[in-house]
């Protein structure tokens, strides 16, 4: 992978990579033959990881807006935060182990792309250690008699951080996945 194709310094991936994109325009994946309950159901999954995404960003904007006491952020944010955290790890488990090996054992120039979707994994691993490890900063900053705004502030920009590389390779996994399995079959891989 090219620094080019890094997660945090790519907007889309290449023709050449998503070589099947063309064939299959987003606009008419659900009224191909081919569209079934797995693409549905991925796409499914995506959008939940954007809400659950957006849902935390929005809490840690009204904590920092006060609009949430301390008290209260905790009590939404940790839950929201968790579950989060947890689905997403959840899913790329299930590609990296299961999903990815049988979409590459479909055609060899899948290659390319699910080895920069694996990348793109590590890439927002990384991103979620380091959001975790604000989000501990900033809920021990709680219980600080002079709390300091600078732990929300650390925390929402390394949450941001993750956000964007979990957009770009959301967008960009559905543009490899959706058009294969349109191609393919769902069956092959599911």
């Amino acid at each position: 992978m090219t620094d080019a194709h890094a997660l945090a310094a790519r907007d889309g991936i290449p023709d050449d990579i998503a070589y099947l994109r063309s064939a299959y325009p987003k606009g008419d994946w659900a009224k191909h033959v081919n569209f079934g309950e797995l693409c549905n159901f991925w796409l499914h999954v995506h959008q939940s990881l954007r809400a659950e995404g957006a849902a935390v960003e929005s809490i840690i904007a009204d904590f920092r807006e006060d609009r949430l006491d301390a008290r209260t952020f905790p009590q939404r944010f940790v839950p929201a935060l968790n579950q989060f955290l947890g689905h997403l790890d959840g899913h790329h488990r299930i590609e990296d182990a299961v999903y990815f090996p049988k979409f590459r054992a479909l055609d060899p120039r899948m290659q390319r792309g699910f080895d920069l979707l694996e990348s793109d994994h590590h890439a927002i691993h990384a991103a979620l250690e380091t959001t975790v490890g604000s989000a501990r900063g900033l809920l021990a900053s709680l219980n600080q008699p002079q709390r300091d705004a600078r732990a929300a502030d650390e925390h929402a920009a390394h949450a941001a951080t993750l956000t964007a590389l979990l957009l770009r390779h959301l967008a960009d996994e559905e543009d490899l996945v959706i058009p294969a399995m349109l191609e393919h079959g769902e069956r092959r891989v599911g």
